[in-house]
């Protein structure tokens, strides 16, 4: 609301041209009807900011990219996958010898991309649902053992999925389990669970303010995004490229 009341505040002021900066898309997962009489809110959502009068978005790792299309205005949907990139390098010594770890088969594109881009193998894990947010049981596809599995998904709400997945991965012989994530949300459990499992570290971008979690949690550790974030504001001002910031780290 406070979103759309400035956005509006701006427009009113006859402002040119007003660009919302969205680092984590609100209700970005309900993107569909997964039953018949469920709310399409990622839709309501991109009809409020179009009304309020925003011209362009700028957001980061949509859960569904098809989101772009609920908008009439331009949306650019940048990348983590370049930061994470560069953080694996720097922080994981033995990443050649890594394999690359989707947590439910509608992360695999993103995975094989990070996989490919590494030049190591990737991973999936098949989850079974018997409601929202309770997995059921995984069954891993690809060999992990004797190597440093990297979990990467776009968004941790609970963490019931990545704990599950980084037990499942140290049982078939993963020596060290990393997860990374776009969008660090955390609620209710998540930093007990965190804590408790297996992990050496789990690294979130701060799309969302992640200080006070990481006080509670020591093996949350955080990849600014605001270099990505100022250069895509500065290039759409300036009328420039965007399409660099999608597969390389501002300097």
């Amino acid at each position: 609301m406070e979103l759309l009341i400035m956005i509006n505040a701006c427009k009113i002021a006859s402002s040119s041209r007003v660009t919302a900066v969205i680092p984590c898309f609100p209700y970005a997962r309900q993107d569909k009807k997964d039953k018949s009489r469920a709310p399409i809110s990622a839709k309501l959502v991109a009809n409020m900011l179009s009304v309020a009068g925003a011209d362009h978005i700028i957001t980061m790792d949509l859960h569904a990219s098809q989101i772009q299309g609920f908008f009439d205005i331009p949306v650019d949907n940048l990348y983590a996958e370049p930061a994470v990139l560069q953080w694996i390098r720097e922080n994981i010594a033995e990443w050649k010898n890594c394999i690359i770890v989707s947590p439910d088969a509608g992360g695999a594109k993103r995975v094989t991309s990070i996989a490919d881009r590494l030049n190591v193998e990737f991973a999936l894990i098949h989850k079974e649902r018997k409601k929202a947010n309770e997995v059921d049981r995984m069954v891993l596809v690809g060999d992990v053992k004797d190597r440093v599995a990297i979990l990467v998904d776009d968004m941790a709400d609970t963490c019931g999925t990545i704990c599950h997945a980084a037990d499942k991965l140290l049982s078939a012989g993963a020596t060290k389990v990393y997860a990374i994530l776009t969008h660090g949300i955390f609620s209710g459990p998540a930093i007990s669970r965190i804590n408790n499992a297996a992990f050496e570290a789990v690294v979130v971008t701060n799309t969302i303010p992640q200080e006070d979690k990481m006080r509670h949690c020591p093996k949350i550790q955080v990849i600014d995004i605001s270099m990505i974030l100022a250069e895509a504001i500065r290039r759409t001002h300036n009328g420039e490229s965007v399409s660099y910031l999608f597969s390389h780290v501002p300097l």
